[in-house]
């Protein structure tokens, strides 16, 4: 009976599905959740096809230890769990096949694909490895079809595999693959051959002579001549990284140019390291193989052997490779590809190598995805996707994972229904729920990572997120669980992401750092890392680079060695040309500025000066930290149309060298005494929401606090029926359903659809959703929505017990408004209304201005103050003599008492309350029968949606 050899045919298992390859390998550790999709049917009205269902289809996400993917819809639940399963295992890398090979099945194997490699068939297949078979043709003498073992290793990924299977420890040993396929080799002894002492392979007999006419027929003329640039890196940090030049004629074997550079004679002990960047790059590290390199590894010590180098560590090459990269080498981006038979090369430059450096800090990542290497800095906090510029937080901590060479972050979201996390906000400091401004974008930045432990959830939802980053190896190195709530899954998602990038970022800029300090930083991060892991993954990946703090991110002495990619320190040299107009308002925190900008290198005496880094248009967001401070200092104190110079000292050389396109003039001028000089000039101006505003100071925000207002006046009052005039997406009659009341009708007008639609897509999920019978809306037997104006009277909102208007009238016209007064307190006439708008006077401390003293006269102040209105969509704003004014002379034309009270800020305290509110009541009850009397007159409002708890399909 055969040992060693591939097993019969007939006692082959059979192909495992996709399912049963991850239950192999995970186990009990793999978990499918499996949930249904409603298709919503289409009637040809957008009102009705959000709540009408379609078709039921079956989703599955499947959670591993390391990520979790979610299937596409599917009509079988078992197809939705295959497709998950089968996700999982390309994301894993995994093929299906008929067994899973043992050591010795996998050595057969790896014979085999040695012997198919040398073949004649595999000479004319569009192949990488078959373009060097074809290359190593034309070298001279002994080396005539000799091809370096290193080639076959990362051109073909079939040996790696096997290999891997031989020895699990290959992922952290790649060139121990070299020696198993010298191994191989020596097992086809009839075939081929391996030079005593020489790390390449060469067939034994010569190809055929009309294969090898056949195949030079098939090339389109003759191959001209190749130069192109790539980077020599000594492993000495004491000498510079410099640019060199490899001249491949048509005649020539790349690789043998290369060896040369490096002080072979030939490639033949030159090793190849793993690609750099994206996989379909050819950018990777040549290097010598030292004179002990093991070739032929006894078969004892297969699962043990460790690669031992004579050579010491490059520290800068192996910082960027994530591999171990050993004495003097080259960073070079040519080879042959599946796309052409032709060599295929690129530059590297001094730029391009100084960009993969600051590549694998979290900052560089958001600047090199901002293109703003100079002016751009990772932000402090992740406010709005419509705000936050460049790479969001987590693909930037994926990529950096990928950098790494970490597993992919595994992100898992916890839902806490409305009404708890109100609760548990209320119950905790620590804990709070923090609201999107952009309410009208979903989550979609076209990533496929998927989050685990994520749950079907309502709309009337708050979300949490932890992350975790965990080795190839499966060892956990943080976890990071921050104790906030937001009422968007994306929000969660980017604040997690970004405290973990922060996190990092401030070990980056402090490598040095004491571990009880990384502790303490890591607990303001909320993050809990495992010492012992992140010095094995990331810590010692830094350790060899002792460069960082001299050569490559130390600078100049004045440049502050510790301040690695923080941008730079301002210069008390720094000018604003107000040639522009200027209106004297600062722009405050949130708003988002666009400029044009340009970089420069510039001598002290300003006699030399090199362009580094310009853009036309540029934006981001004050506050934040999104740019180096000087630029936000400026920025700040800039009006539309003003420029502005002024100048810094030098950043880490990094930086510049990265920024600049031409590195040898910009190397030339850094001999010299040298400083950055920036020019902005301010395009426009964009002001923050009215919401962002007041979330920086009030919490819970002010909007909150307005519906809590009217929500515990509502409680209060006894009413059976209320209308929300301006009702919006429905944020107030959202919120009351989740407290108990004796309201039985809720209505709402706006007129605008899309936030009708919204606003009819929550209340009936909840109304109809909400089966139990203690739940706070139990009480609510019907629900209507309305599209029209609340200028116009429409008699069927006559009589209600309660009326709201929560900062509405600010967004129509002054005499509009004071129509609304009139026709709501003269012809709805509730019994109670309550109305809010923003009090003009509390503008100065959202808008960061200066406060007068309450000793002024309020006339005098309100004039010197020059406040912008909070939203640009307001027609205006009232102070407080102005509102109490309005709403008083209301009152007493209709018959009403009115009391003044407010949310944000203090009556006591100037400038009063952040909103001011007035609540009306009636103080005569009209006769019955003249309201009935109102009943038939008018109807000028469309019904959008209704809901009747006897009949909650019953829609309009």
């Amino acid at each position: 009976m055969e040992t060693g050899g591939s097993l019969p045919h007939a006692t082959r298992k059979p192909t495992l599905t996709p399912k049963a390859i991850i239950h192999q390998k995970y186990g009990n550790k793999a978990s499918y959740k499996v949930e249904e999709v409603e298709e919503p049917a289409q009637n040809g009205c957008p009102g009705l096809a959000i709540l009408q269902k379609g078709p039921c289809l079956y989703r599955c996400t499947l959670e591993l230890p390391e990520f979790s993917v979610t299937s596409e819809s599917f009509k079988k639940k078992k197809d939705a769990e295959q497709s998950a399963a089968q996700m999982a295992l390309d994301k894993l890398g995994i093929r299906p096949s008929a067994d899973n090979p043992t050591a010795e099945e996998a050595w057969t194997d790896l014979i085999a694909r040695i012997e198919y490699i040398f073949s004649n068939e595999f000479l004319s297949a569009l192949h990488p490895l078959s373009g060097h078979l074809k290359a190593a043709l034309g070298r001279v003498g002994d080396l005539n079809g000799s091809v370096p073992a290193s080639v076959i290793a990362i051109c073909d990924g079939k040996p790696n595999n096997l290999c891997k299977i031989i020895n699990p420890k290959m992922d952290s040993q790649p060139f121990l693959v070299i020696s198993y396929i010298m191994r191989a080799a020596t097992r086809l002894p009839e075939l081929v051959v391996g030079p005593e002492g020489q790390l390449s392979i060469r067939r034994k007999n010569p190809y055929p002579p009309d294969l090898i006419e056949s195949i030079l027929s098939q090339e389109s003329g003759v191959a001209e001549n190749v130069t192109t640039m790539a980077i020599y890196i000594p492993c000495s940090t004491e000498k510079p990284v410099e640019p060199v030049i490899l001249n491949i004629s048509s005649s020539s074997y790349y690789l043998d140019v290369i060896a040369q550079k490096l002080g072979l004679s030939d490639a033949n002990k030159v090793l190849i390291s793993r690609t750099i960047g994206k996989a379909s790059s050819e950018t990777r590290f040549y290097l010598a193989a030292p004179k002990s390199f093991p070739i032929d590894i006894p078969s004892d010590h297969l699962n043990d052997k460790a690669l031992k180098f004579g050579e010491p560590l490059n520290a800068r090459a192996s910082y960027i490779c994530g591999q171990n990269i050993y004495g003097d080498s080259i960073l070079a981006s040519i080879g042959y590809t599946w796309k052409s038979q032709d060599l295929f090369h690129e530059d590297v430059t001094l730029q391009s190598y100084y960009r993969m450096v600051i590549s694998k800090i979290p900052s560089g990542l958001y600047k090199l995805s901002r293109e703003a290497i100079l002016a751009a800095e990772l932000p402090l906090t992740f406010t709005t996707r419509t705000n936050w510029k460049g790479s969001f937080p987590r693909e930037i901590l994926c990529s950096f994972c990928r950098q790494h060479r970490l597993l992919e972050p595994v992100f898992s979201i916890s839902t806490i229904p409305t009404k708890a996390s109100s609760e548990l906000s209320r119950s905790s400091k620590k804990l709070k729920v923090s609201e999107s401004a952009d309410q009208d974008t979903e989550y979609a930045d076209g990533d496929d990572t998927v989050y685990a432990g994520a749950k079907s959830v309502g709309l009337a939802s708050s979300f949490s997120c932890e992350v975790k980053l965990y080795s190839k190896s499966q060892d956990l190195i943080l976890v990071c669980a921050p104790n906030v709530l937001y009422k968007k899954q994306n929000d969660a998602v980017q604040n997690a992401s970004l405290k973990v990038l922060s996190w990092l970022n401030a070990y980056f800029k402090d490598t040095d750092m004491p571990l009880e300090k990384l502790k303490q930083l890591a607990s303001v991060f909320d993050i809990n890392f495992y010492p012992q892991n992140f010095i094995k993954e990331v810590v010692s990946c830094l350790s060899v680079n002792s460069f960082q703090h001299s050569e490559t991110f130390g600078g100049k002495p004045e440049s502050n060695g510790n301040n690695i990619l923080n941008g730079v320190v301002e210069d008390a040299e720094s000018s604003i040309d107000t040639e522009g107009l200027d209106s004297g308002v600062c722009p405050s925190n949130g708003s988002l500025l666009c400029v044009c900008y340009s970089v420069s290198l510039v001598t002290k005496d300003k006699l030399q000066k090199e362009l580094l880094e310009s853009a036309e248009e540029f934006e981001f967001e004050i506050g934040t930290g999104a740019v180096i401070t000087s630029m936000e200092a400026i920025g700040s104190q800039m009006s539309v149309g003003q420029s502005a110079c002024f100048h810094t000292e030098l950043p880490p050389q990094d930086l510049v060298l990265a920024a600049a396109k031409d590195s040898p003039s910009a190397l030339a001028l850094l001999s010299s005494p040298c400083c950055l000089e920036y020019s902005i000039i301010l395009l426009r101006l964009t002001e923050p929401p009215e919401d962002r505003m007041e979330q920086a100071l009030f919490s819970p925000p002010l909007s909150k606090q307005r519906v809590e207002y009217a929500v515990q006046h509502i409680k209060d009052s006894c009413a059976t029926s209320l209308v929300d005039f301006g009702c919006g997406s429905g944020s107030l009659l959202e919120s009351l359903l989740d407290y108990p009341t004796s309201l039985e009708t809720i209505v709402g007008v706006d007129i605008s659809q899309k936030s009708l639609s919204r606003a009819a897509k929550v209340l009936h999920s909840k109304l109809t959703m909400n089966s139990d019978p203690d739940a706070p809306s139990r009480g609510i037997k019907s629900a209507v929505l309305y599209d029209g104006s609340i200028t116009d009277f429409d008699s069927r909102l006559c009589g209600f017990d309660l009326g709201t208007c929560l900062e509405v009238i600010e967004h129509m016209e002054e005499e509009q408004a004071c129509m609304f007064g009139d026709v709501v307190l003269s012809s709805f006439r509730p019994r109670v209304l309550i109305v809010s708008t923003p009090n003009y006077e509390y503008n100065v401390i959202l808008q960061g201005s200066n406060i007068t003293s309450q000793e002024d006269d309020p006339e005098e102040k309100v004039q010197s103050q020059s406040c912008k209105f909070r939203n640009h969509d307001h027609k205006f704003e009232w102070t407080r003599e102005q509102f109490n004014h309005w709403a008083s002379n209301l009152a007493v034309r209709h018959n009403y008492t009115v009391k003044f009270s407010g949310v944000g800020g203090s009556a006591d305290v100037e400038p009063g309350f952040a909103s001011q509110i007035a609540v009306f009541r009636r103080v005569v009850l009209p006769e019955e029968e003249n309201l009935q009397e109102h009943k038939d007159l008018e109807c000028k409002y469309n019904v959008i949606w209704k809901w009747n708890r006897s009949n909650p399909a019953l829609t309009d």
